[in-house]
């Protein structure tokens, strides 16, 4: 499998703007034969509190201009955007992939909202993991402060060979981001693609991107740097079945383990 790694420098709250961009993108991953192609958290406003400037109905103008491309151009599409809920002040921070017909394929809601940037004040934490298909391979999507805890991608490491990370990680913690990216790849057994935005937001935050593709064992198949907006890297899910059968480490996992009490 073929993935296009995004790593927009997205226009400060203009979604007309980073259509474009994200097109212009699209195109190219599909000249070079791309089979995804992946863009950042909240690709088409930035990592935004504003929401009376950045949400939108879930099946609004974000969720036609993806599925159109995904279709258009015959690509699956993971990308991610603020939603409304109805009836609710707060939106949800939205993960969505789109297959090569168009049609929506998965919809994750951010299970942690970054609560140091007062995140959780605008938007909902999401309840539910996911698990979809992207040309037969199964995988999962996370959304960046979801990186931070390992036990919700145990939730899923059985049954994928592939977890997306979409985020706007700042370029202050660039190294938690690396390693941490690497480490749930290691401890899954499993491909992680995570991709991250570049340049400076609205709020004056720099994001150095430094999106990967980690395989199973941890290795660094594919990197970019601070300036590169378009990567692309391959991974071959036959590798993780190959991996877990060698080192069958997940078969070892045991599904709860109480504390130990100690006393005089």
């Amino acid at each position: 499998m073929k993935i296009a790694l995004v790593q927009l420098d997205i226009v400060w709250e203009s979604k007309e703007a980073n259509y474009a961009k994200a097109e212009v993108f699209v195109k190219m991953a599909t000249r070079e034969g791309c089979d995804v192609v992946v863009f950042p958290e909240m690709f088409n406003t930035g990592f935004s509190m504003n929401i009376s400037a950045v949400m939108e109905d879930e099946k609004g103008e974000t969720a036609t201009v993806l599925s159109r491309m995904a279709k258009g151009y015959g690509i699956n599409i993971i990308a991610g955007y603020a939603a409304k809920v109805l009836g609710e002040k707060k939106g949800v921070n939205l993960a969505v992939a789109y297959d090569r017909r168009g049609a929506l394929s998965a919809k994750f809601s951010k299970i942690h909202p970054f609560s140091l940037s007062g995140e959780d004040q605008y938007y909902h934490a999401g309840n539910n993991v996911v698990i979809f298909n992207i040309d037969g391979v199964p995988a999962s999507i996370f959304i960046c402060y979801d990186l931070r805890f390992p036990e919700v991608f145990r939730i899923i490491a059985k049954e994928v060979q592939a977890i997306f990370v979409i985020a706007n990680w700042p370029k202050t913690r660039e190294d938690h981001w690396e390693t941490l990216l690497k480490a749930r790849a290691i401890e899954n057994q499993c491909y992680v693609i995570g991709v991250n935005r570049i340049g400076t937001d609205g709020n004056g935050i720099q994001y150095s991107g430094r999106s990967h593709i980690f395989d199973p064992l941890g290795y660094d198949i594919c990197s970019a740097d601070e300036k590169d907006e378009f990567i692309v890297g391959e991974l071959d899910a036959n590798e993780v079945t190959k991996i877990r059968s060698q080192l069958p480490f997940l078969k070892d996992m045991r599904d709860s383990c109480s504390k130990a009490e100690y006393g005089d």
